[in-house]
Order: C-alpha cells, then sequence, then structure tokens
C-alpha cells in the first residue's frame, strides 16, 4: 500500500533529490543527476509514493504554466518524469492525489481552460490518457481534435523549440535526455496486441532512443471518466 503525499519542489533536501534520482535511473538510461535536478527544480511541485516504512517507491512532478492561445488566457500542466517502482504497479494510490490536486487547482481560477500537457517516453505513461480523459490527443479512436491540436503545437514549439516535429507530435533531442532502459523498453506480445500500445508504437517508435510522443488534455469536469470526476471535484472542494 502506497501513500501520496504532494510537496513544493523547493522543500526537497539534497538527500530526497539523490532518493528519487537513484530510483530514476533503474528505469531510464542516458541521465545523470545534474541534468535530473535541474529538471526537477524547472517544477513546482513533487508528488512522493511512500510504503508504510516510509520508503520513497515512486515520484511525479508538474510545473503550472500560464500562457495565451488566439488571444485567450490559458493555464497548462506540464507533466515532468512519473517513476513507480515495478513492485506497485497498479497502486492507484499517485493516480488519485494527482487527480485530487487537479481538481484543487482548478478551483484557483475556473474561469481560465486547464490543460495537461503530457510528453511520453513509454506505453505505459500514454496510457492514464484514457484512463482519467474522454477526449485527449493523440487518441487512436477518432480523428485529431485540431483545436487540441493547435494548442499542443504551440506549446510544444515555445517549450522544445525546433526539437518539436509538428508534423509527427514528436520531440525528438540531438542526444537523448533520457529513454527507457532495455528492461523496461520491451513491450510483450501481449501488449502489442492492445490497439492503444500499437498507436502509441506507430506515432513514436523513436522511443527507444529518447524521442517523446506530445498529449494534451483538458482537464474540465465534463471530459473526464466518473471516478476521475468524482476525484475532480473532491479536489475542487477542498
Amino acid at each position: 500500500m502506497l501513500t501520496t503525499t504532494v510537496e513544493a519542489v523547493t522543500k526537497l533536501g539534497r538527500d530526497d533529490r539523490h532518493a528519487l534520482f537513484t530510483l530514476f535511473r533503474r528505469y531510464y538510461d542516458s541521465v545523470s543527476f545534474e541534468r535530473f535536478d535541474r529538471d526537477l527544480s524547472n517544477k513546482d511541485s513533487v508528488f512522493l509514493m511512500r510504503d508504510p516504512d516510509g520508503c520513497i517507491r515512486g515520484f511525479s512532478t508538474i510545473v503550472v504554466m500560464n500562457g495565451t492561445y488566439e488571444g485567450a488566457t490559458i493555464k497548462v500542466v506540464f507533466s515532468g518524469d512519473t517513476v513507480i517502482d515495478k513492485s506497485h504497479w497498479g497502486s492507484p494510490s499517485f493516480a488519485f492525489a494527482w487527480i485530487e490536486r487537479i481538481g484543487a487547482l482548478a478551483s484557483q481560477a475556473p474561469e481560465i481552460p486547464l490543460y495537461w500537457l503530457l510528453i511520453v517516453k513509454g506505453h505505459r505513461t500514454y496510457r492514464y490518457l484514457p484512463t482519467f480523459g474522454v477526449d485527449f490527443i493523440p487518441d487512436w479512436r477518432k480523428p485529431i481534435d485540431l483545436r487540441l491540436a493547435g494548442i499542443r503545437d504551440s506549446l510544444a514549439s515555445d517549450r522544445f523549440g525546433v526539437a518539436y516535429d509538428r508534423d509527427a507530435g514528436v520531440v525528438r533531442f540531438a542526444t537523448s535526455q533520457g529513454h527507457l532502459a532495455r528492461e523496461w523498453a520491451c513491450i510483450s506480445d501481449r501488449e502489442r496486441k492492445r490497439p492503444d500500445v500499437r498507436f502509441f508504437l506507430e506515432r513514436n517508435p523513436g522511443y527507444v532512443i529518447g524521442e517523446e510522443l506530445v498529449c494534451l488534455c483538458e482537464l474540465k469536469r465534463d471530459n473526464m471518466r466518473p471516478l476521475t470526476r468524482r476525484l475532480f471535484d473532491r479536489g475542487r472542494g477542498r
């Protein structure tokens, strides 16, 4: 059983940062503590998943950004890397805490549209999208929403510059900024039969060398699954 807490990144001590990196490098290659720590410092909040003994078994980060699109103000939640130790895959603790946090953020300025910008290194992360949301891009089940695509392209171009390939919807760095280690990048035959996994592989075959699929989902009540909506409402009420 994991317990997830949300803390300001600025409150993390050096030992905590090294503990997070130790977990991170079990699952990713082409990583360094310096780059990891720099990326971590550019985030607002960190979700810490701990076991009953208090050991960190997973983490994720977000930064909340303000922006505009076609003259209108928008707010964007940008997700950093998410790592959960394999022994705790399937635990709902992080997902529940994440959605409640999003509800709380949405309540701060309910009149401003809130979007989730997610860059995906692997198929397991991509599968969070249909668990949380109804409409998002890219989605294997339907044609792309052109308005969402426009927002995604604008945000990704601003953040990643020439590394963002608009036609493919993929970020391609000159050198890997971190990619799944071989053990975790391998996809079983059973997983390959899933339409969402096949779609991810078609859209981002370069995930094995660190290329990342850029995804966008509007974070609003009527764009959420029933359970997600209840957690979102709980967060808005806090």
